[in-house]
């Protein structure tokens, strides 16, 4: 629970809530002036909201009792005559600082001026509520205050960096009233003015911007001599320290527990000069020095300073002779405290006081360039400080070094060169006659392609590798791929002989080749520089390009035979411009067969690869496999034979050889490829001519139905039933024309043997021997998609006298054209029956809904209003 306020708090509090109004403000308690100063006395007008200009009116009295007219804002008659005359000359005047504020200024301050000021408001308020007027008292006191130099004219000290000065100030106060005294040291320097040290009139002092650290170490001091002196001490001046002082001296009262400041005084009381530090640096201009020995750079400093001062010293290191380039390299550092800061191979050392030399060992070309010499002098400063009073840097001394650079020459030869594309081609590049190649220096290589350019006559450099001071090779973008895959090989024999070699060298890398090799010595910090290049000259690469040429001749040695007999065929080659070719031998056969699209069909029989091994290719007949054979009879001869020749087997029969080069390992290239001459096969023979026809009782069926096809084989010539069998295959082309490929159904050979193809739809097929020259194919519950142009495919197999059966060329029938209808009765059947089904289920569940909804949902007891039966009376009118 919270404390209750005290009674009079509470009072006062409704006071000020039932009496707030405007409210005039004057400072409060006594203001102290000093004869001859300015007199400010602010008035203001509290809980003002108006949006015009307040006016105020300011009354003078000297005892307090009868006020006389001083000043007003709004009425220029209001002033006594006294005060009309001080308002015209502008000794007394009101300045307005807000619309509820206003200041009166009396200059120049009199003793007559003491007294009590009122300032007060005119009331336009309806009602009056508030304060409208403030009064307060201001004394005048006379001038007591006395502040000057401790010499006169003011003194003028000329003094070095580093040196101590000091200036001193009077002040004293003859004041009746207990006053006290501030003072401020500021420094002027031409327009500004800095804020050096202050003692406030309650005796703490304080540092200006800037003079903090140098106060807090004792370097800046302000001390008392004696009653009414003020020193201000600088142990070690700065160059920021020219210009000249002033004192000023404030005078502060305290009245009624607040601090006024009555007045205020300054007077200039010396004049610093600080004379710069002389500094020369003089170093050597131009040295040259032998790569290997000693450079020795002395740095002179002259200054006309002679007492304790520590030069700190820093030799620099640049390429160019501009010393302000932010890329200059710290090679040496003496310090104040006079310790040494170098690496193991410089050292820096001083004869005497004003004279440093730079030693750098084992010279070598890095150090050639421009070194300067930086010196910065230094004066201790209070409590271990240390002031820097000059710096300065010396011109740049140029440093050459001269060395022995390697002498060698570079010769580059071709071990072995390309004959054909695809040869290898090495390439050795040797440095010869070498001079002046010490241990240091070591030898690398780059090699390079240049081609002539045919249509502008420009030769192009291409970069192919390049080996670096640490032996890292580069491959360039011509070279990268190859490179990595292994055709490009780039190698280093021995120091002085490097190779590169071309696995297999194509067309395109024909042209000049030639190698750049550098020489690299060996630095201080076990780096490598390149110190030379030299160039071999260009190796050209080139072979004559003709093109390959392939030639294959075939020949029969026994021109006519029977059938049952062996073909023979032999393929003689000849090549150019191959180099070390290897054959391939391809026997290929072209037959005349009666398909409907092309007239004759080229199979691939056997063939023979470069590397002798045989492969059978579209050789089918299972019976015959090892009835033919292709054998290498020379390099460039090949033979085929074929044993127990059918009349099938009649056609033109050639040989497609290709030649292979050799390229990298067991690797073979394509170079050539060439077809002989057909050597033709045909039979002279006078045997049985077979023809093959389709027909059918059922050429338009409906779905479902049975499709009777019936192939009927014709013989012309006599022959015995039991020496002639047959190969029966069944195609289809589902489609009006004969545009598609056509789709094999059935077949059955000749020892019986039933094939059927598989088939998408739900239609089964059978086929079957009906007689010797009849074959049956049936289509069991025909479907849509067995519509199309259905025929048979014949091969005729004889039996010949020696007893062995020939097989005769193939006979194709006519195609025949089969049609599937729907059966429009059995395809809406059951849709229809599901139709009624459903109809009569849906209205009877109709039905006993409704009854149902009607019988026990929806009943209503209805109360009739029982009626009495009375008889009509018939009435007689009259």
């Amino acid at each position: 629970m919270g404390r209750l306020a005290p009674r009079p708090l509470l009072l006062a509090l409704l006071w000020l809530a039932l009496c707030r109004g405007r409210v005039v403000r004057v400072p409060a308690g006594t203001l102290v002036r000093v004869v001859g100063t300015e007199l400010v006395i602010p008035c203001n007008v509290s809980d003002y909201d108006g949006p015009s200009e307040q006016n105020f009116d300011w009354s003078f009295s000297s005892s307090g009792s009868s006020f006389v007219e001083l000043a007003s804002t709004w009425e220029a008659s209001f002033p006594t005559q006294l005060y009309q005359e001080r308002l015209q000359r502008g000794e007394i005047l009101l300045r307005r600082t807000a619309n509820d504020a206003v200041e009166l200024h009396i200059k120049n301050v009199q003793p007559s001026d003491q007294g009590h000021y009122k300032c007060s408001t005119p009331s336009t308020d309806a009602t009056v509520q508030g304060n409208y007027e403030d009064t307060v008292q201001v004394k005048v006191l006379a001038d007591a205050l006395h502040v000057g130099p401790s010499a006169r004219p003011p003194p003028s000290l000329t003094l070095r960096e580093g040196e101590p000065f000091e200036v001193r100030c009077a002040a004293s106060s003859n004041s009746p009233l207990h006053t006290h005294l501030a003072l401020l040291w500021e420094l002027h320097r031409g327009p500004s003015r800095r804020a050096v040290i202050t003692l406030n009139h309650e005796g703490r002092f304080r540092p200006g911007p800037g003079y903090e650290q140098r106060y807090h170490s004792g370097d800046v001091r302000l001390d008392t001599a004696g009653s009414d002196a003020y020193r201000l001490s600088v142990a070690h001046a700065l160059s920021a320290d020219q210009g000249s002082y002033r004192c000023v001296v404030s005078e502060w009262i305290a009245e009624q527990g607040y601090w006024q400041e009555i007045q205020e005084k300054a007077v200039e009381v010396a004049t610093v000069v600080i004379q710069p530090t002389v500094l020369r640096i003089a170093v050597t201009t131009n040295v040259s020095v032998a790569e290997g020995k000693e450079l020795d750079l002395s740095c002179n400093i002259t200054t006309d300073r002679v007492d304790d001062i520590r030069p700190e010293l820093t030799w620099y290191f640049s390429r160019m002779p501009d010393s302000t380039l932010p890329a200059r390299h710290v090679l040496a550092r003496l310090d104040r405290d006079s310790l040494v800061h170098s690496s193991p191979h410089i050292a820096l050392s001083h004869v005497d006081a004003r004279s440093y030399h730079l030693l750098v060992r084992d010279v070598s070309k890095e150090n050639a360039g421009y070194y300067f010499c930086h010196v910065a002098l230094w004066t201790p400063g209070y409590n271990r400080s240390w002031h820097k009073v000059a710096e300065a840097m010396s011109s740049p001394a140029s440093v050459g070094v001269t060395w022995l650079e390697p002498d060698y020459q570079v010769y580059l030869n071709a071990s072995k060169t390309p004959g054909f594309s695809d040869d290898p081609t090495e390439l050795e590049c040797r440095v010869v006659d070498m001079k002046n190649t010490q241990a240091s220096v070591r030898f690398t290589v780059s090699w390079y392609y240049r081609v002539n350019r045919r249509n502008d006559g420009v030769v192009i450099s291409e970069l192919l590798a390049v080996m670096d001071g640490d032996w890292t090779l580069r491959y360039g973008e011509r070279s990268k791929q190859r490179a990595q895959d292994g055709e490009f090989i780039f190698s280093k024999e021995r120091t002085d002989t490097f190779n590169f070699r071309i696995q297999r060298t194509t067309e395109e890398d024909r042209g000049n080749y030639y190698c750049v090799v550098s020489a690299w010595t060996k630095q201080r910090n076990n780096s490598w520089v390149k110190s030379k290049d030299v160039v071999s000259k260009p190796v050209s690469i080139f072979w004559a390009s003709e093109d390959s040429m392939l030639v294959v001749k075939a020949r029969q040695p026994k021109p006519v035979f029977a059938a049952g007999n062996t073909f023979e065929m032999t393929c003689k080659i000849s090549s150019k411009n191959i180099k070390s070719p290897r054959y391939s031998v391809l026997i290929m056969a072209e037959k005349p067969v009666g398909d409907f699209s092309s007239p004759n069909e080229t199979k691939s029989i056997i063939s023979l690869d470069q590397d002798a091994i045989v492969k059978l290719e579209n050789w089918t007949d299972a019976s015959r496999v090892d009835g033919v054979v292709l054998e290498k009879v020379q390099e460039d001869e090949f033979r085929y034979r074929m044993y127990q020749t059918q009349v099938s087997d009649a056609g033109l029969y050639r040989c497609m050889v290709t030649a292979w080069s050799p390229v990298r390992g067991n690797l073979w290239r394509e170079a050539a490829t060439s077809l002989s001459n057909p050597i033709e096969i045909d039979f002279q023979t006078s045997g049985p001519i077979f023809n093959a026809s389709v027909h059918s009782d059922t050429p338009s069926v409906t779905r479902g139905d049975l499709i009777k096809l019936v192939c009927n084989i014709t013989v012309e010539g006599a022959l015995d039933p039991d020496n002639m069998a047959f190969d029966v295959s069944w195609f289809a082309v589902h489609s009006f024309g004969l545009d598609k490929d056509p789709v094999l159904l059935s077949s059955l050979d000749r020892k019986g043997i039933v094939t059927t193809s598989r088939r998408d739809w739900k239609s089964d097929l059978s086929l079957e021997r009906v007689s010797g020259l009849e074959f049956l194919l049936q289509v069991h519950g025909s479907e849509e998609q067995d519509f199309g142009n259905y025929y048979c495919a014949v091969t005729p197999w004889v039996k010949s006298p020696t007893g062995s059966w020939q097989k005769e060329t193939e006979i194709l029938s006519k195609p025949i054209f089969i049609t599937v209808k729907m059966d429009v009765l059995n395809a809406f059947k059951y849709p229809l029956l599901i139709g009624v089904g459903l109809s009569t289920v849906i209205g009877l569940l109709s039905c006993l809904i409704g009854y149902c909804s009607s019988h026990w949902c929806c009943k209503k007891e209805v109360q009739e209003t029982r009626r009495e039966r009375r008889r009509l009376m018939s009435m007689e009118m009259d």
